[in-house]
């Protein structure tokens, strides 16, 4: 081996460095993740400063704040997502599984600042210069200030962001990229720590909005080091089944704005459209007059969704009964059909379970709880409830519907749907303003026990 240079082993899930292979990572607990780079050492120089340039520290009072400036990508549900646009000098990572469209949002988010003259340079490392232009093809027509360019060399990529100075900068993916100067492969975890590092201090330096696709594992996460996702400013998460129609923008880490909210989208021929009422949407297609079907309420950051709770509950003829939830948590079902056998009496010891979320999307917010209770015992009993209804609310172990937040809000977005009965914890109904308690047309019932909800569907 050259002189100043060591051998080290990395977790490819986690990053964790050793000196020797070991077949289980002391960090991540993975087995056989580990893998052998060539690190030199001479590259890795110790920051030093000048003589006579001491350091210190800045009072926090002395610390002058500036408004961060925002460039709108024209797409509300992205803007959402990101706390009102994109921020100059923000480094911003965007995952999801292959085929989910991943690109083709980036593509239409470069074509949006075009149109605002705003300088884009569009790199990519997997595609040819001729397959991007199909697809902007299909989205729609580009002016000239978006620039293409086919580049995996970090030096090389750098020499033209100094040369053309853009706004804005598309890297897909970073999986791709390298430096000359680490041995290893692309898409191993030195290489995308150190493409992460290089494109942190572009945007940085030079006020650059940079966006960087990354792969995801078969897990669902980004693929290389989890200090991926702390260099960066902000992380979003591409969901949704690639053979369905909707797809699901999902802040997880946002240093510029809340991680809660979510972007809705439809793919289509011409590319991704927005999705401005998710609740309507979801809402389509709900059968009629049928059993185990009920609407609730769920809160993702300030935006209230409506969505459908589906259950079909049947006598099972195996001696162990299947129980299967399908967009929300499986142990909370088996939680709350527990909740109904010891509190209300239904025995559903014997009894097939399957409970659904409609249109795909998932959802695990406690609220729903009331929702999960009402559809099973409605397809137990096989009594429809009534289409105008809608709740929400958390069930605990004693049966007791607990408060949850935003409650005016969940039934305001209800009315505007038509639906004319709400039913809620009491505690939210006893607690806060008055106003929104005397909706025109819409009957509040408050509930304190999962016994009160039923008793009232069942009357």
């Amino acid at each position: 081996m050259a002189k100043g240079k060591t051998t080290v082993f990395f977790c490819q899930t986690c990053g964790h460095e050793s000196s020797k292979w070991m077949g289980q990572c002391p960090a991540c607990k993975e087995w056989n993740t580990f893998v052998e780079e060539i690190i030199d050492k001479k590259s890795v120089g110790k920051s030093k400063t000048s003589s006579g340039m001491e350091k210190k520290g800045i009072p926090l009072s002395k610390i002058e704040m500036s408004e961060d400036e925002r460039i709108s990508t024209h797409m509300k549900e992205l803007d959402r997502v990101l706390g009102g646009g994109i921020v100059q000098g923000s480094l911003v990572l965007v995952g999801g599984d292959p085929g989910i469209g991943k690109s083709t949002l980036l593509l239409q988010v470069c074509k949006n600042l075009a149109e605002q003259d705003i300088r884009v340079l569009y790199i990519s490392g997997e595609e040819s210069l001729q397959q991007i232009k199909i697809r902007a093809e299909r989205i729609g027509r580009f002016r000239d200030s978006l620039s293409l360019l086919c580049e995996t060399n970090l030096d090389t990529i750098k020499a033209v962001i100094d040369r053309e100075k853009p706004q804005m900068v598309i890297i897909d993916s970073i999986q791709t990229m390298y430096q000359e100067e680490v041995s290893s492969a692309p898409g191993s975890v030195s290489q995308v720590r150190e493409a992460t590092s290089t494109f942190m201090q572009i945007a940085k330096g030079m006020g650059i909005s940079i966006f960087i696709v990354g792969h995801v594992t078969k897990e669902g996460v980004v693929a290389g080091p989890r200090v991926l996702e702390h260099m960066v400013d902000t992380v979003l998460y591409f969901e949704g089944d690639r053979h369905a129609a909707y797809r699901i923008l999902r802040g997880v880490k946002n240093r510029f704005g809340s991680t809660n909210e979510i972007g809705v989208f439809e793919m289509r021929q011409d590319g991704l459209a927005e999705v401005e009422n998710p609740s309507e949407y979801m809402l389509s297609g709900k059968p009629e007059g049928a059993s185990g079907s009920v609407v609730t309420c769920s809160m993702e950051g300030t935006r209230p969704i409506l969505i459908e709770v589906q259950a079909l509950v049947c006598h099972s003829n195996f001696g162990i009964p299947r129980r299967t939830a399908a967009g929300t948590d499986f142990n909370r079902v088996n939680l709350l059909m527990a909740v109904l056998e010891k509190r209300i009496g239904m025995k559903l010891g014997d009894c097939d379970a399957y409970v659904n979320i409609a249109g795909g999307i998932k959802m695990n917010e406690p609220a729903i709880d009331l929702g999960i209770v009402l559809a099973v015992m409605s397809s137990y009993k096989d009594r429809p409830i009534d289409e105008k209804v809608i709740c929400f609310g958390e069930v605990g172990l004693s049966g007791e519907v607990r408060a949850v937040s935003m409650a005016e809000q969940r039934v305001s977005e209800a009315a505007k749907l038509g639906f004319e009965i709400c039913i809620l914890p009491a505690v939210c109904l006893e607690s806060g303003d008055e106003s929104w308690k005397k909706m025109k047309g819409m009957k509040l019932v408050g509930v304190r026990t999962v016994k009160d909800a039923l008793d009232y569907i069942m009357r």
